[in-house]
């Protein structure tokens, strides 16, 4: 009898063992004489379960995990290849309780198919979407998302339909799609799951949009931290065209669309799109001044449509769908599905995909069950390096973008950082100037020099030097980098500083350590 088990070969799970487990599993078998295959997959985001072996038996599936290569001897006795019994049984991973609450729109074939097979992307829904586009034609998909409600998913919010439409009423002799999958947010992976684990479905909703602005090339400019993910979008590329769903003639539809993988130097700032195509067109990664916006002058000074990984990988379900069944979740201007992504001191940590409107405390307690440590939570950053520190009497705050601005935070990227009663909350406040100090480009000076002046003086201030003036220089700094900076890398630095001295003043009281020299 033939066995199909599905391992994952996410970067997650890799770390934790995954080959290990699945060169063992193929000596356990052929030691048995056992017919097996196994299914490189993704994973489901369920990380603490990982590596989670899933086997096909009876048209379901039954999940294992967390399993190591010492467990595979056992699980094969037991009956792995049938489903039996087993401590690290978990059953059908559909109804694990962390993954049955979710609304797994875009995610819902991560850890499910052979990434970069165009077969069993197609077998499980994939393409329906460019088929319907492909139908549609320009105005109508461009009126599909914007009616749907998407916003950018790479932490701006801009709506997309918006972009889309700037793009495609373009004139110009050629016109390019971006995908900016520099994600360089603390706490965040989602675009490195969905690249690793469904690479067709990014592929799938930067064809689209090609479809609806005009353009006929595209490039993915990728971190350099995402090796797993580069060669994944490499080979999906290159069996996406030779199914012809990519490259000349897609599908039969006399468009033509060619598209790249490009590998970034490791800079947070190309992250921002305008210091992207800097770096993708061979420059170093500095910032552009706006106007223009790469919309009307963007790659090589023509039309660019950029947008981020999740941006993109939403739109499949929305064309598929329609807009209205898109816009049915979430609430208020935040329409549709986020993808939340848990981390820090959190016991429960991974992806779930859900409607905009959940509160953090609930992502926190109901998905992630509270901390690792099993400590207070103290302090919890939404949305990266630069989103705001929310402390227990703002955790029912709803993650919308409106919500979240209000309370003085942003969605960001989704990423979610707990931290438990033992974070100092001025050495993370130091840690947002310095790190704004490491990664600015350089162009303009408040950015440039205020989050190394920013250092400096936290460093007084933590030292107990004048705390209650140097306090106060901070706050100025902070303005003037608001109002002053040429983009969000120093723009934003001042909201994870003054959310940490407004929400935890104490830890910014004189405690009497030494001052570093640089400081005096």
């Amino acid at each position: 009898m033939s066995i199909r088990l599905f391992v994952p070969r996410d970067a997650v799970a890799l770390g934790l063992g995954a080959n290990r487990v699945a060169r063992a599993l193929m000596r356990g078998a052929e030691a048995r004489g056992l017919d097996l295959e196994i299914v490189r997959t993704g994973s489901r985001g369920l990380f603490w379960l990982e590596p989670m072996v899933e086997v096909e038996t009876e048209g379901r599936r039954v999940a294992y995990g967390p399993v190591t290569s010492a467990d595979v001897e056992a699980l094969l006795d037991a009956g792995l290849g049938r489903g039996g019994e087993h401590p690290l049984r978990l059953g059908d991973p559909e109804e694990i309780p962390y993954l049955a609450r979710q609304h797994r729109l875009t995610f819902h074939r991560c850890g499910v198919i052979d990434p970069v097979s165009v077969a069993d992307y197609r077998a499980h829904g994939g393409y329906r979407g460019l088929e319907a586009a492909l139908r549609l034609g320009p105005e109508a998909i461009v009126a599909a998302v914007r009616d749907s409600g998407l916003r950018g998913r790479g932490g701006a919010g801009f709506p997309a339909g918006i972009k889309w439409n700037t793009v495609m009423l373009a004139q110009a002799d050629r016109k390019y799609v971006v995908c900016n999958a520099d994600e360089g947010d603390s706490g965040t992976f989602a675009d490195r799951m969905m690249m690793e684990g469904d690479p067709f479905c990014l592929i799938e909703g930067m064809t689209i949009a090609a479809v609806a602005t005009g353009a006929t090339r595209g490039y993915i400019y990728l971190r350099s931290e995402y090796p797993q993910a580069f060669e994944t979008l490499r080979q999906a590329i290159a069996n996406g065209v030779a199914a012809g769903v990519l490259g000349d003639d897609v599908m039969g539809s006399d468009k033509n669309f060619h598209l790249e993988v490009r590998l970034g130097a490791g800079a947070y700032i190309c992250g921002e799109e305008t210091s992207l195509l800097e770096s993708l067109e061979g420059r170093r990664g500095i910032v552009r001044a706006k106007p223009p916006i790469p919309a009307v002058k963007g790659f090589l000074g023509r039309p660019t449509l950029v947008n981020n990984v999740m941006t993109f990988t939403a739109v499949p379900w929305i064309l598929e769908n329609g807009a209205e069944a898109y816009a049915a979740y979430g609430q208020g201007r935040s329409l549709g599905t986020l993808p939340i992504q848990l981390a820090g001191n959190v016991k429960h940590g991974g992806l779930i995909e859900y409607a905009f409107g959940i509160t953090l405390r609930e992502v926190i307690e109901k998905f992630g069950g509270g901390t690792r440590s099993g400590r207070p939570v103290r302090a919890v950053q939404v949305g990266g390096p630069l989103g705001a520190y929310f402390p227990d009497h703002l955790l029912d705050t709803p993650l919308d973008y409106e919500a979240m601005a209000a309370a003085k935070g942003l969605v960001g990227h989704g990423g979610i950082v707990v931290f438990d009663d033992t974070v100092d909350m001025a050495a993370q406040a130091r840690f947002a100037f310095e790190f704004c100090a490491t990664e600015s480009c350089g162009k303009c000076t408040p950015c440039r020099i205020g989050a190394t002046r920013g250092v400096e003086t936290m460093d007084k201030v933590i030292a107990g030097i004048r705390p209650e003036a140097n306090l106060k220089l901070v706050e100025d700094l902070c303005e003037v980098m608001t109002d002053g900076s040429l983009c969000a890398m120093g723009g934003l630095t001042p909201m994870p500083v003054m959310s940490a001295i407004t929400h935890f003043p104490e830890d910014f009281s004189p405690r009497g350590q030494q001052l570093p020299a640089a400081a005096e």
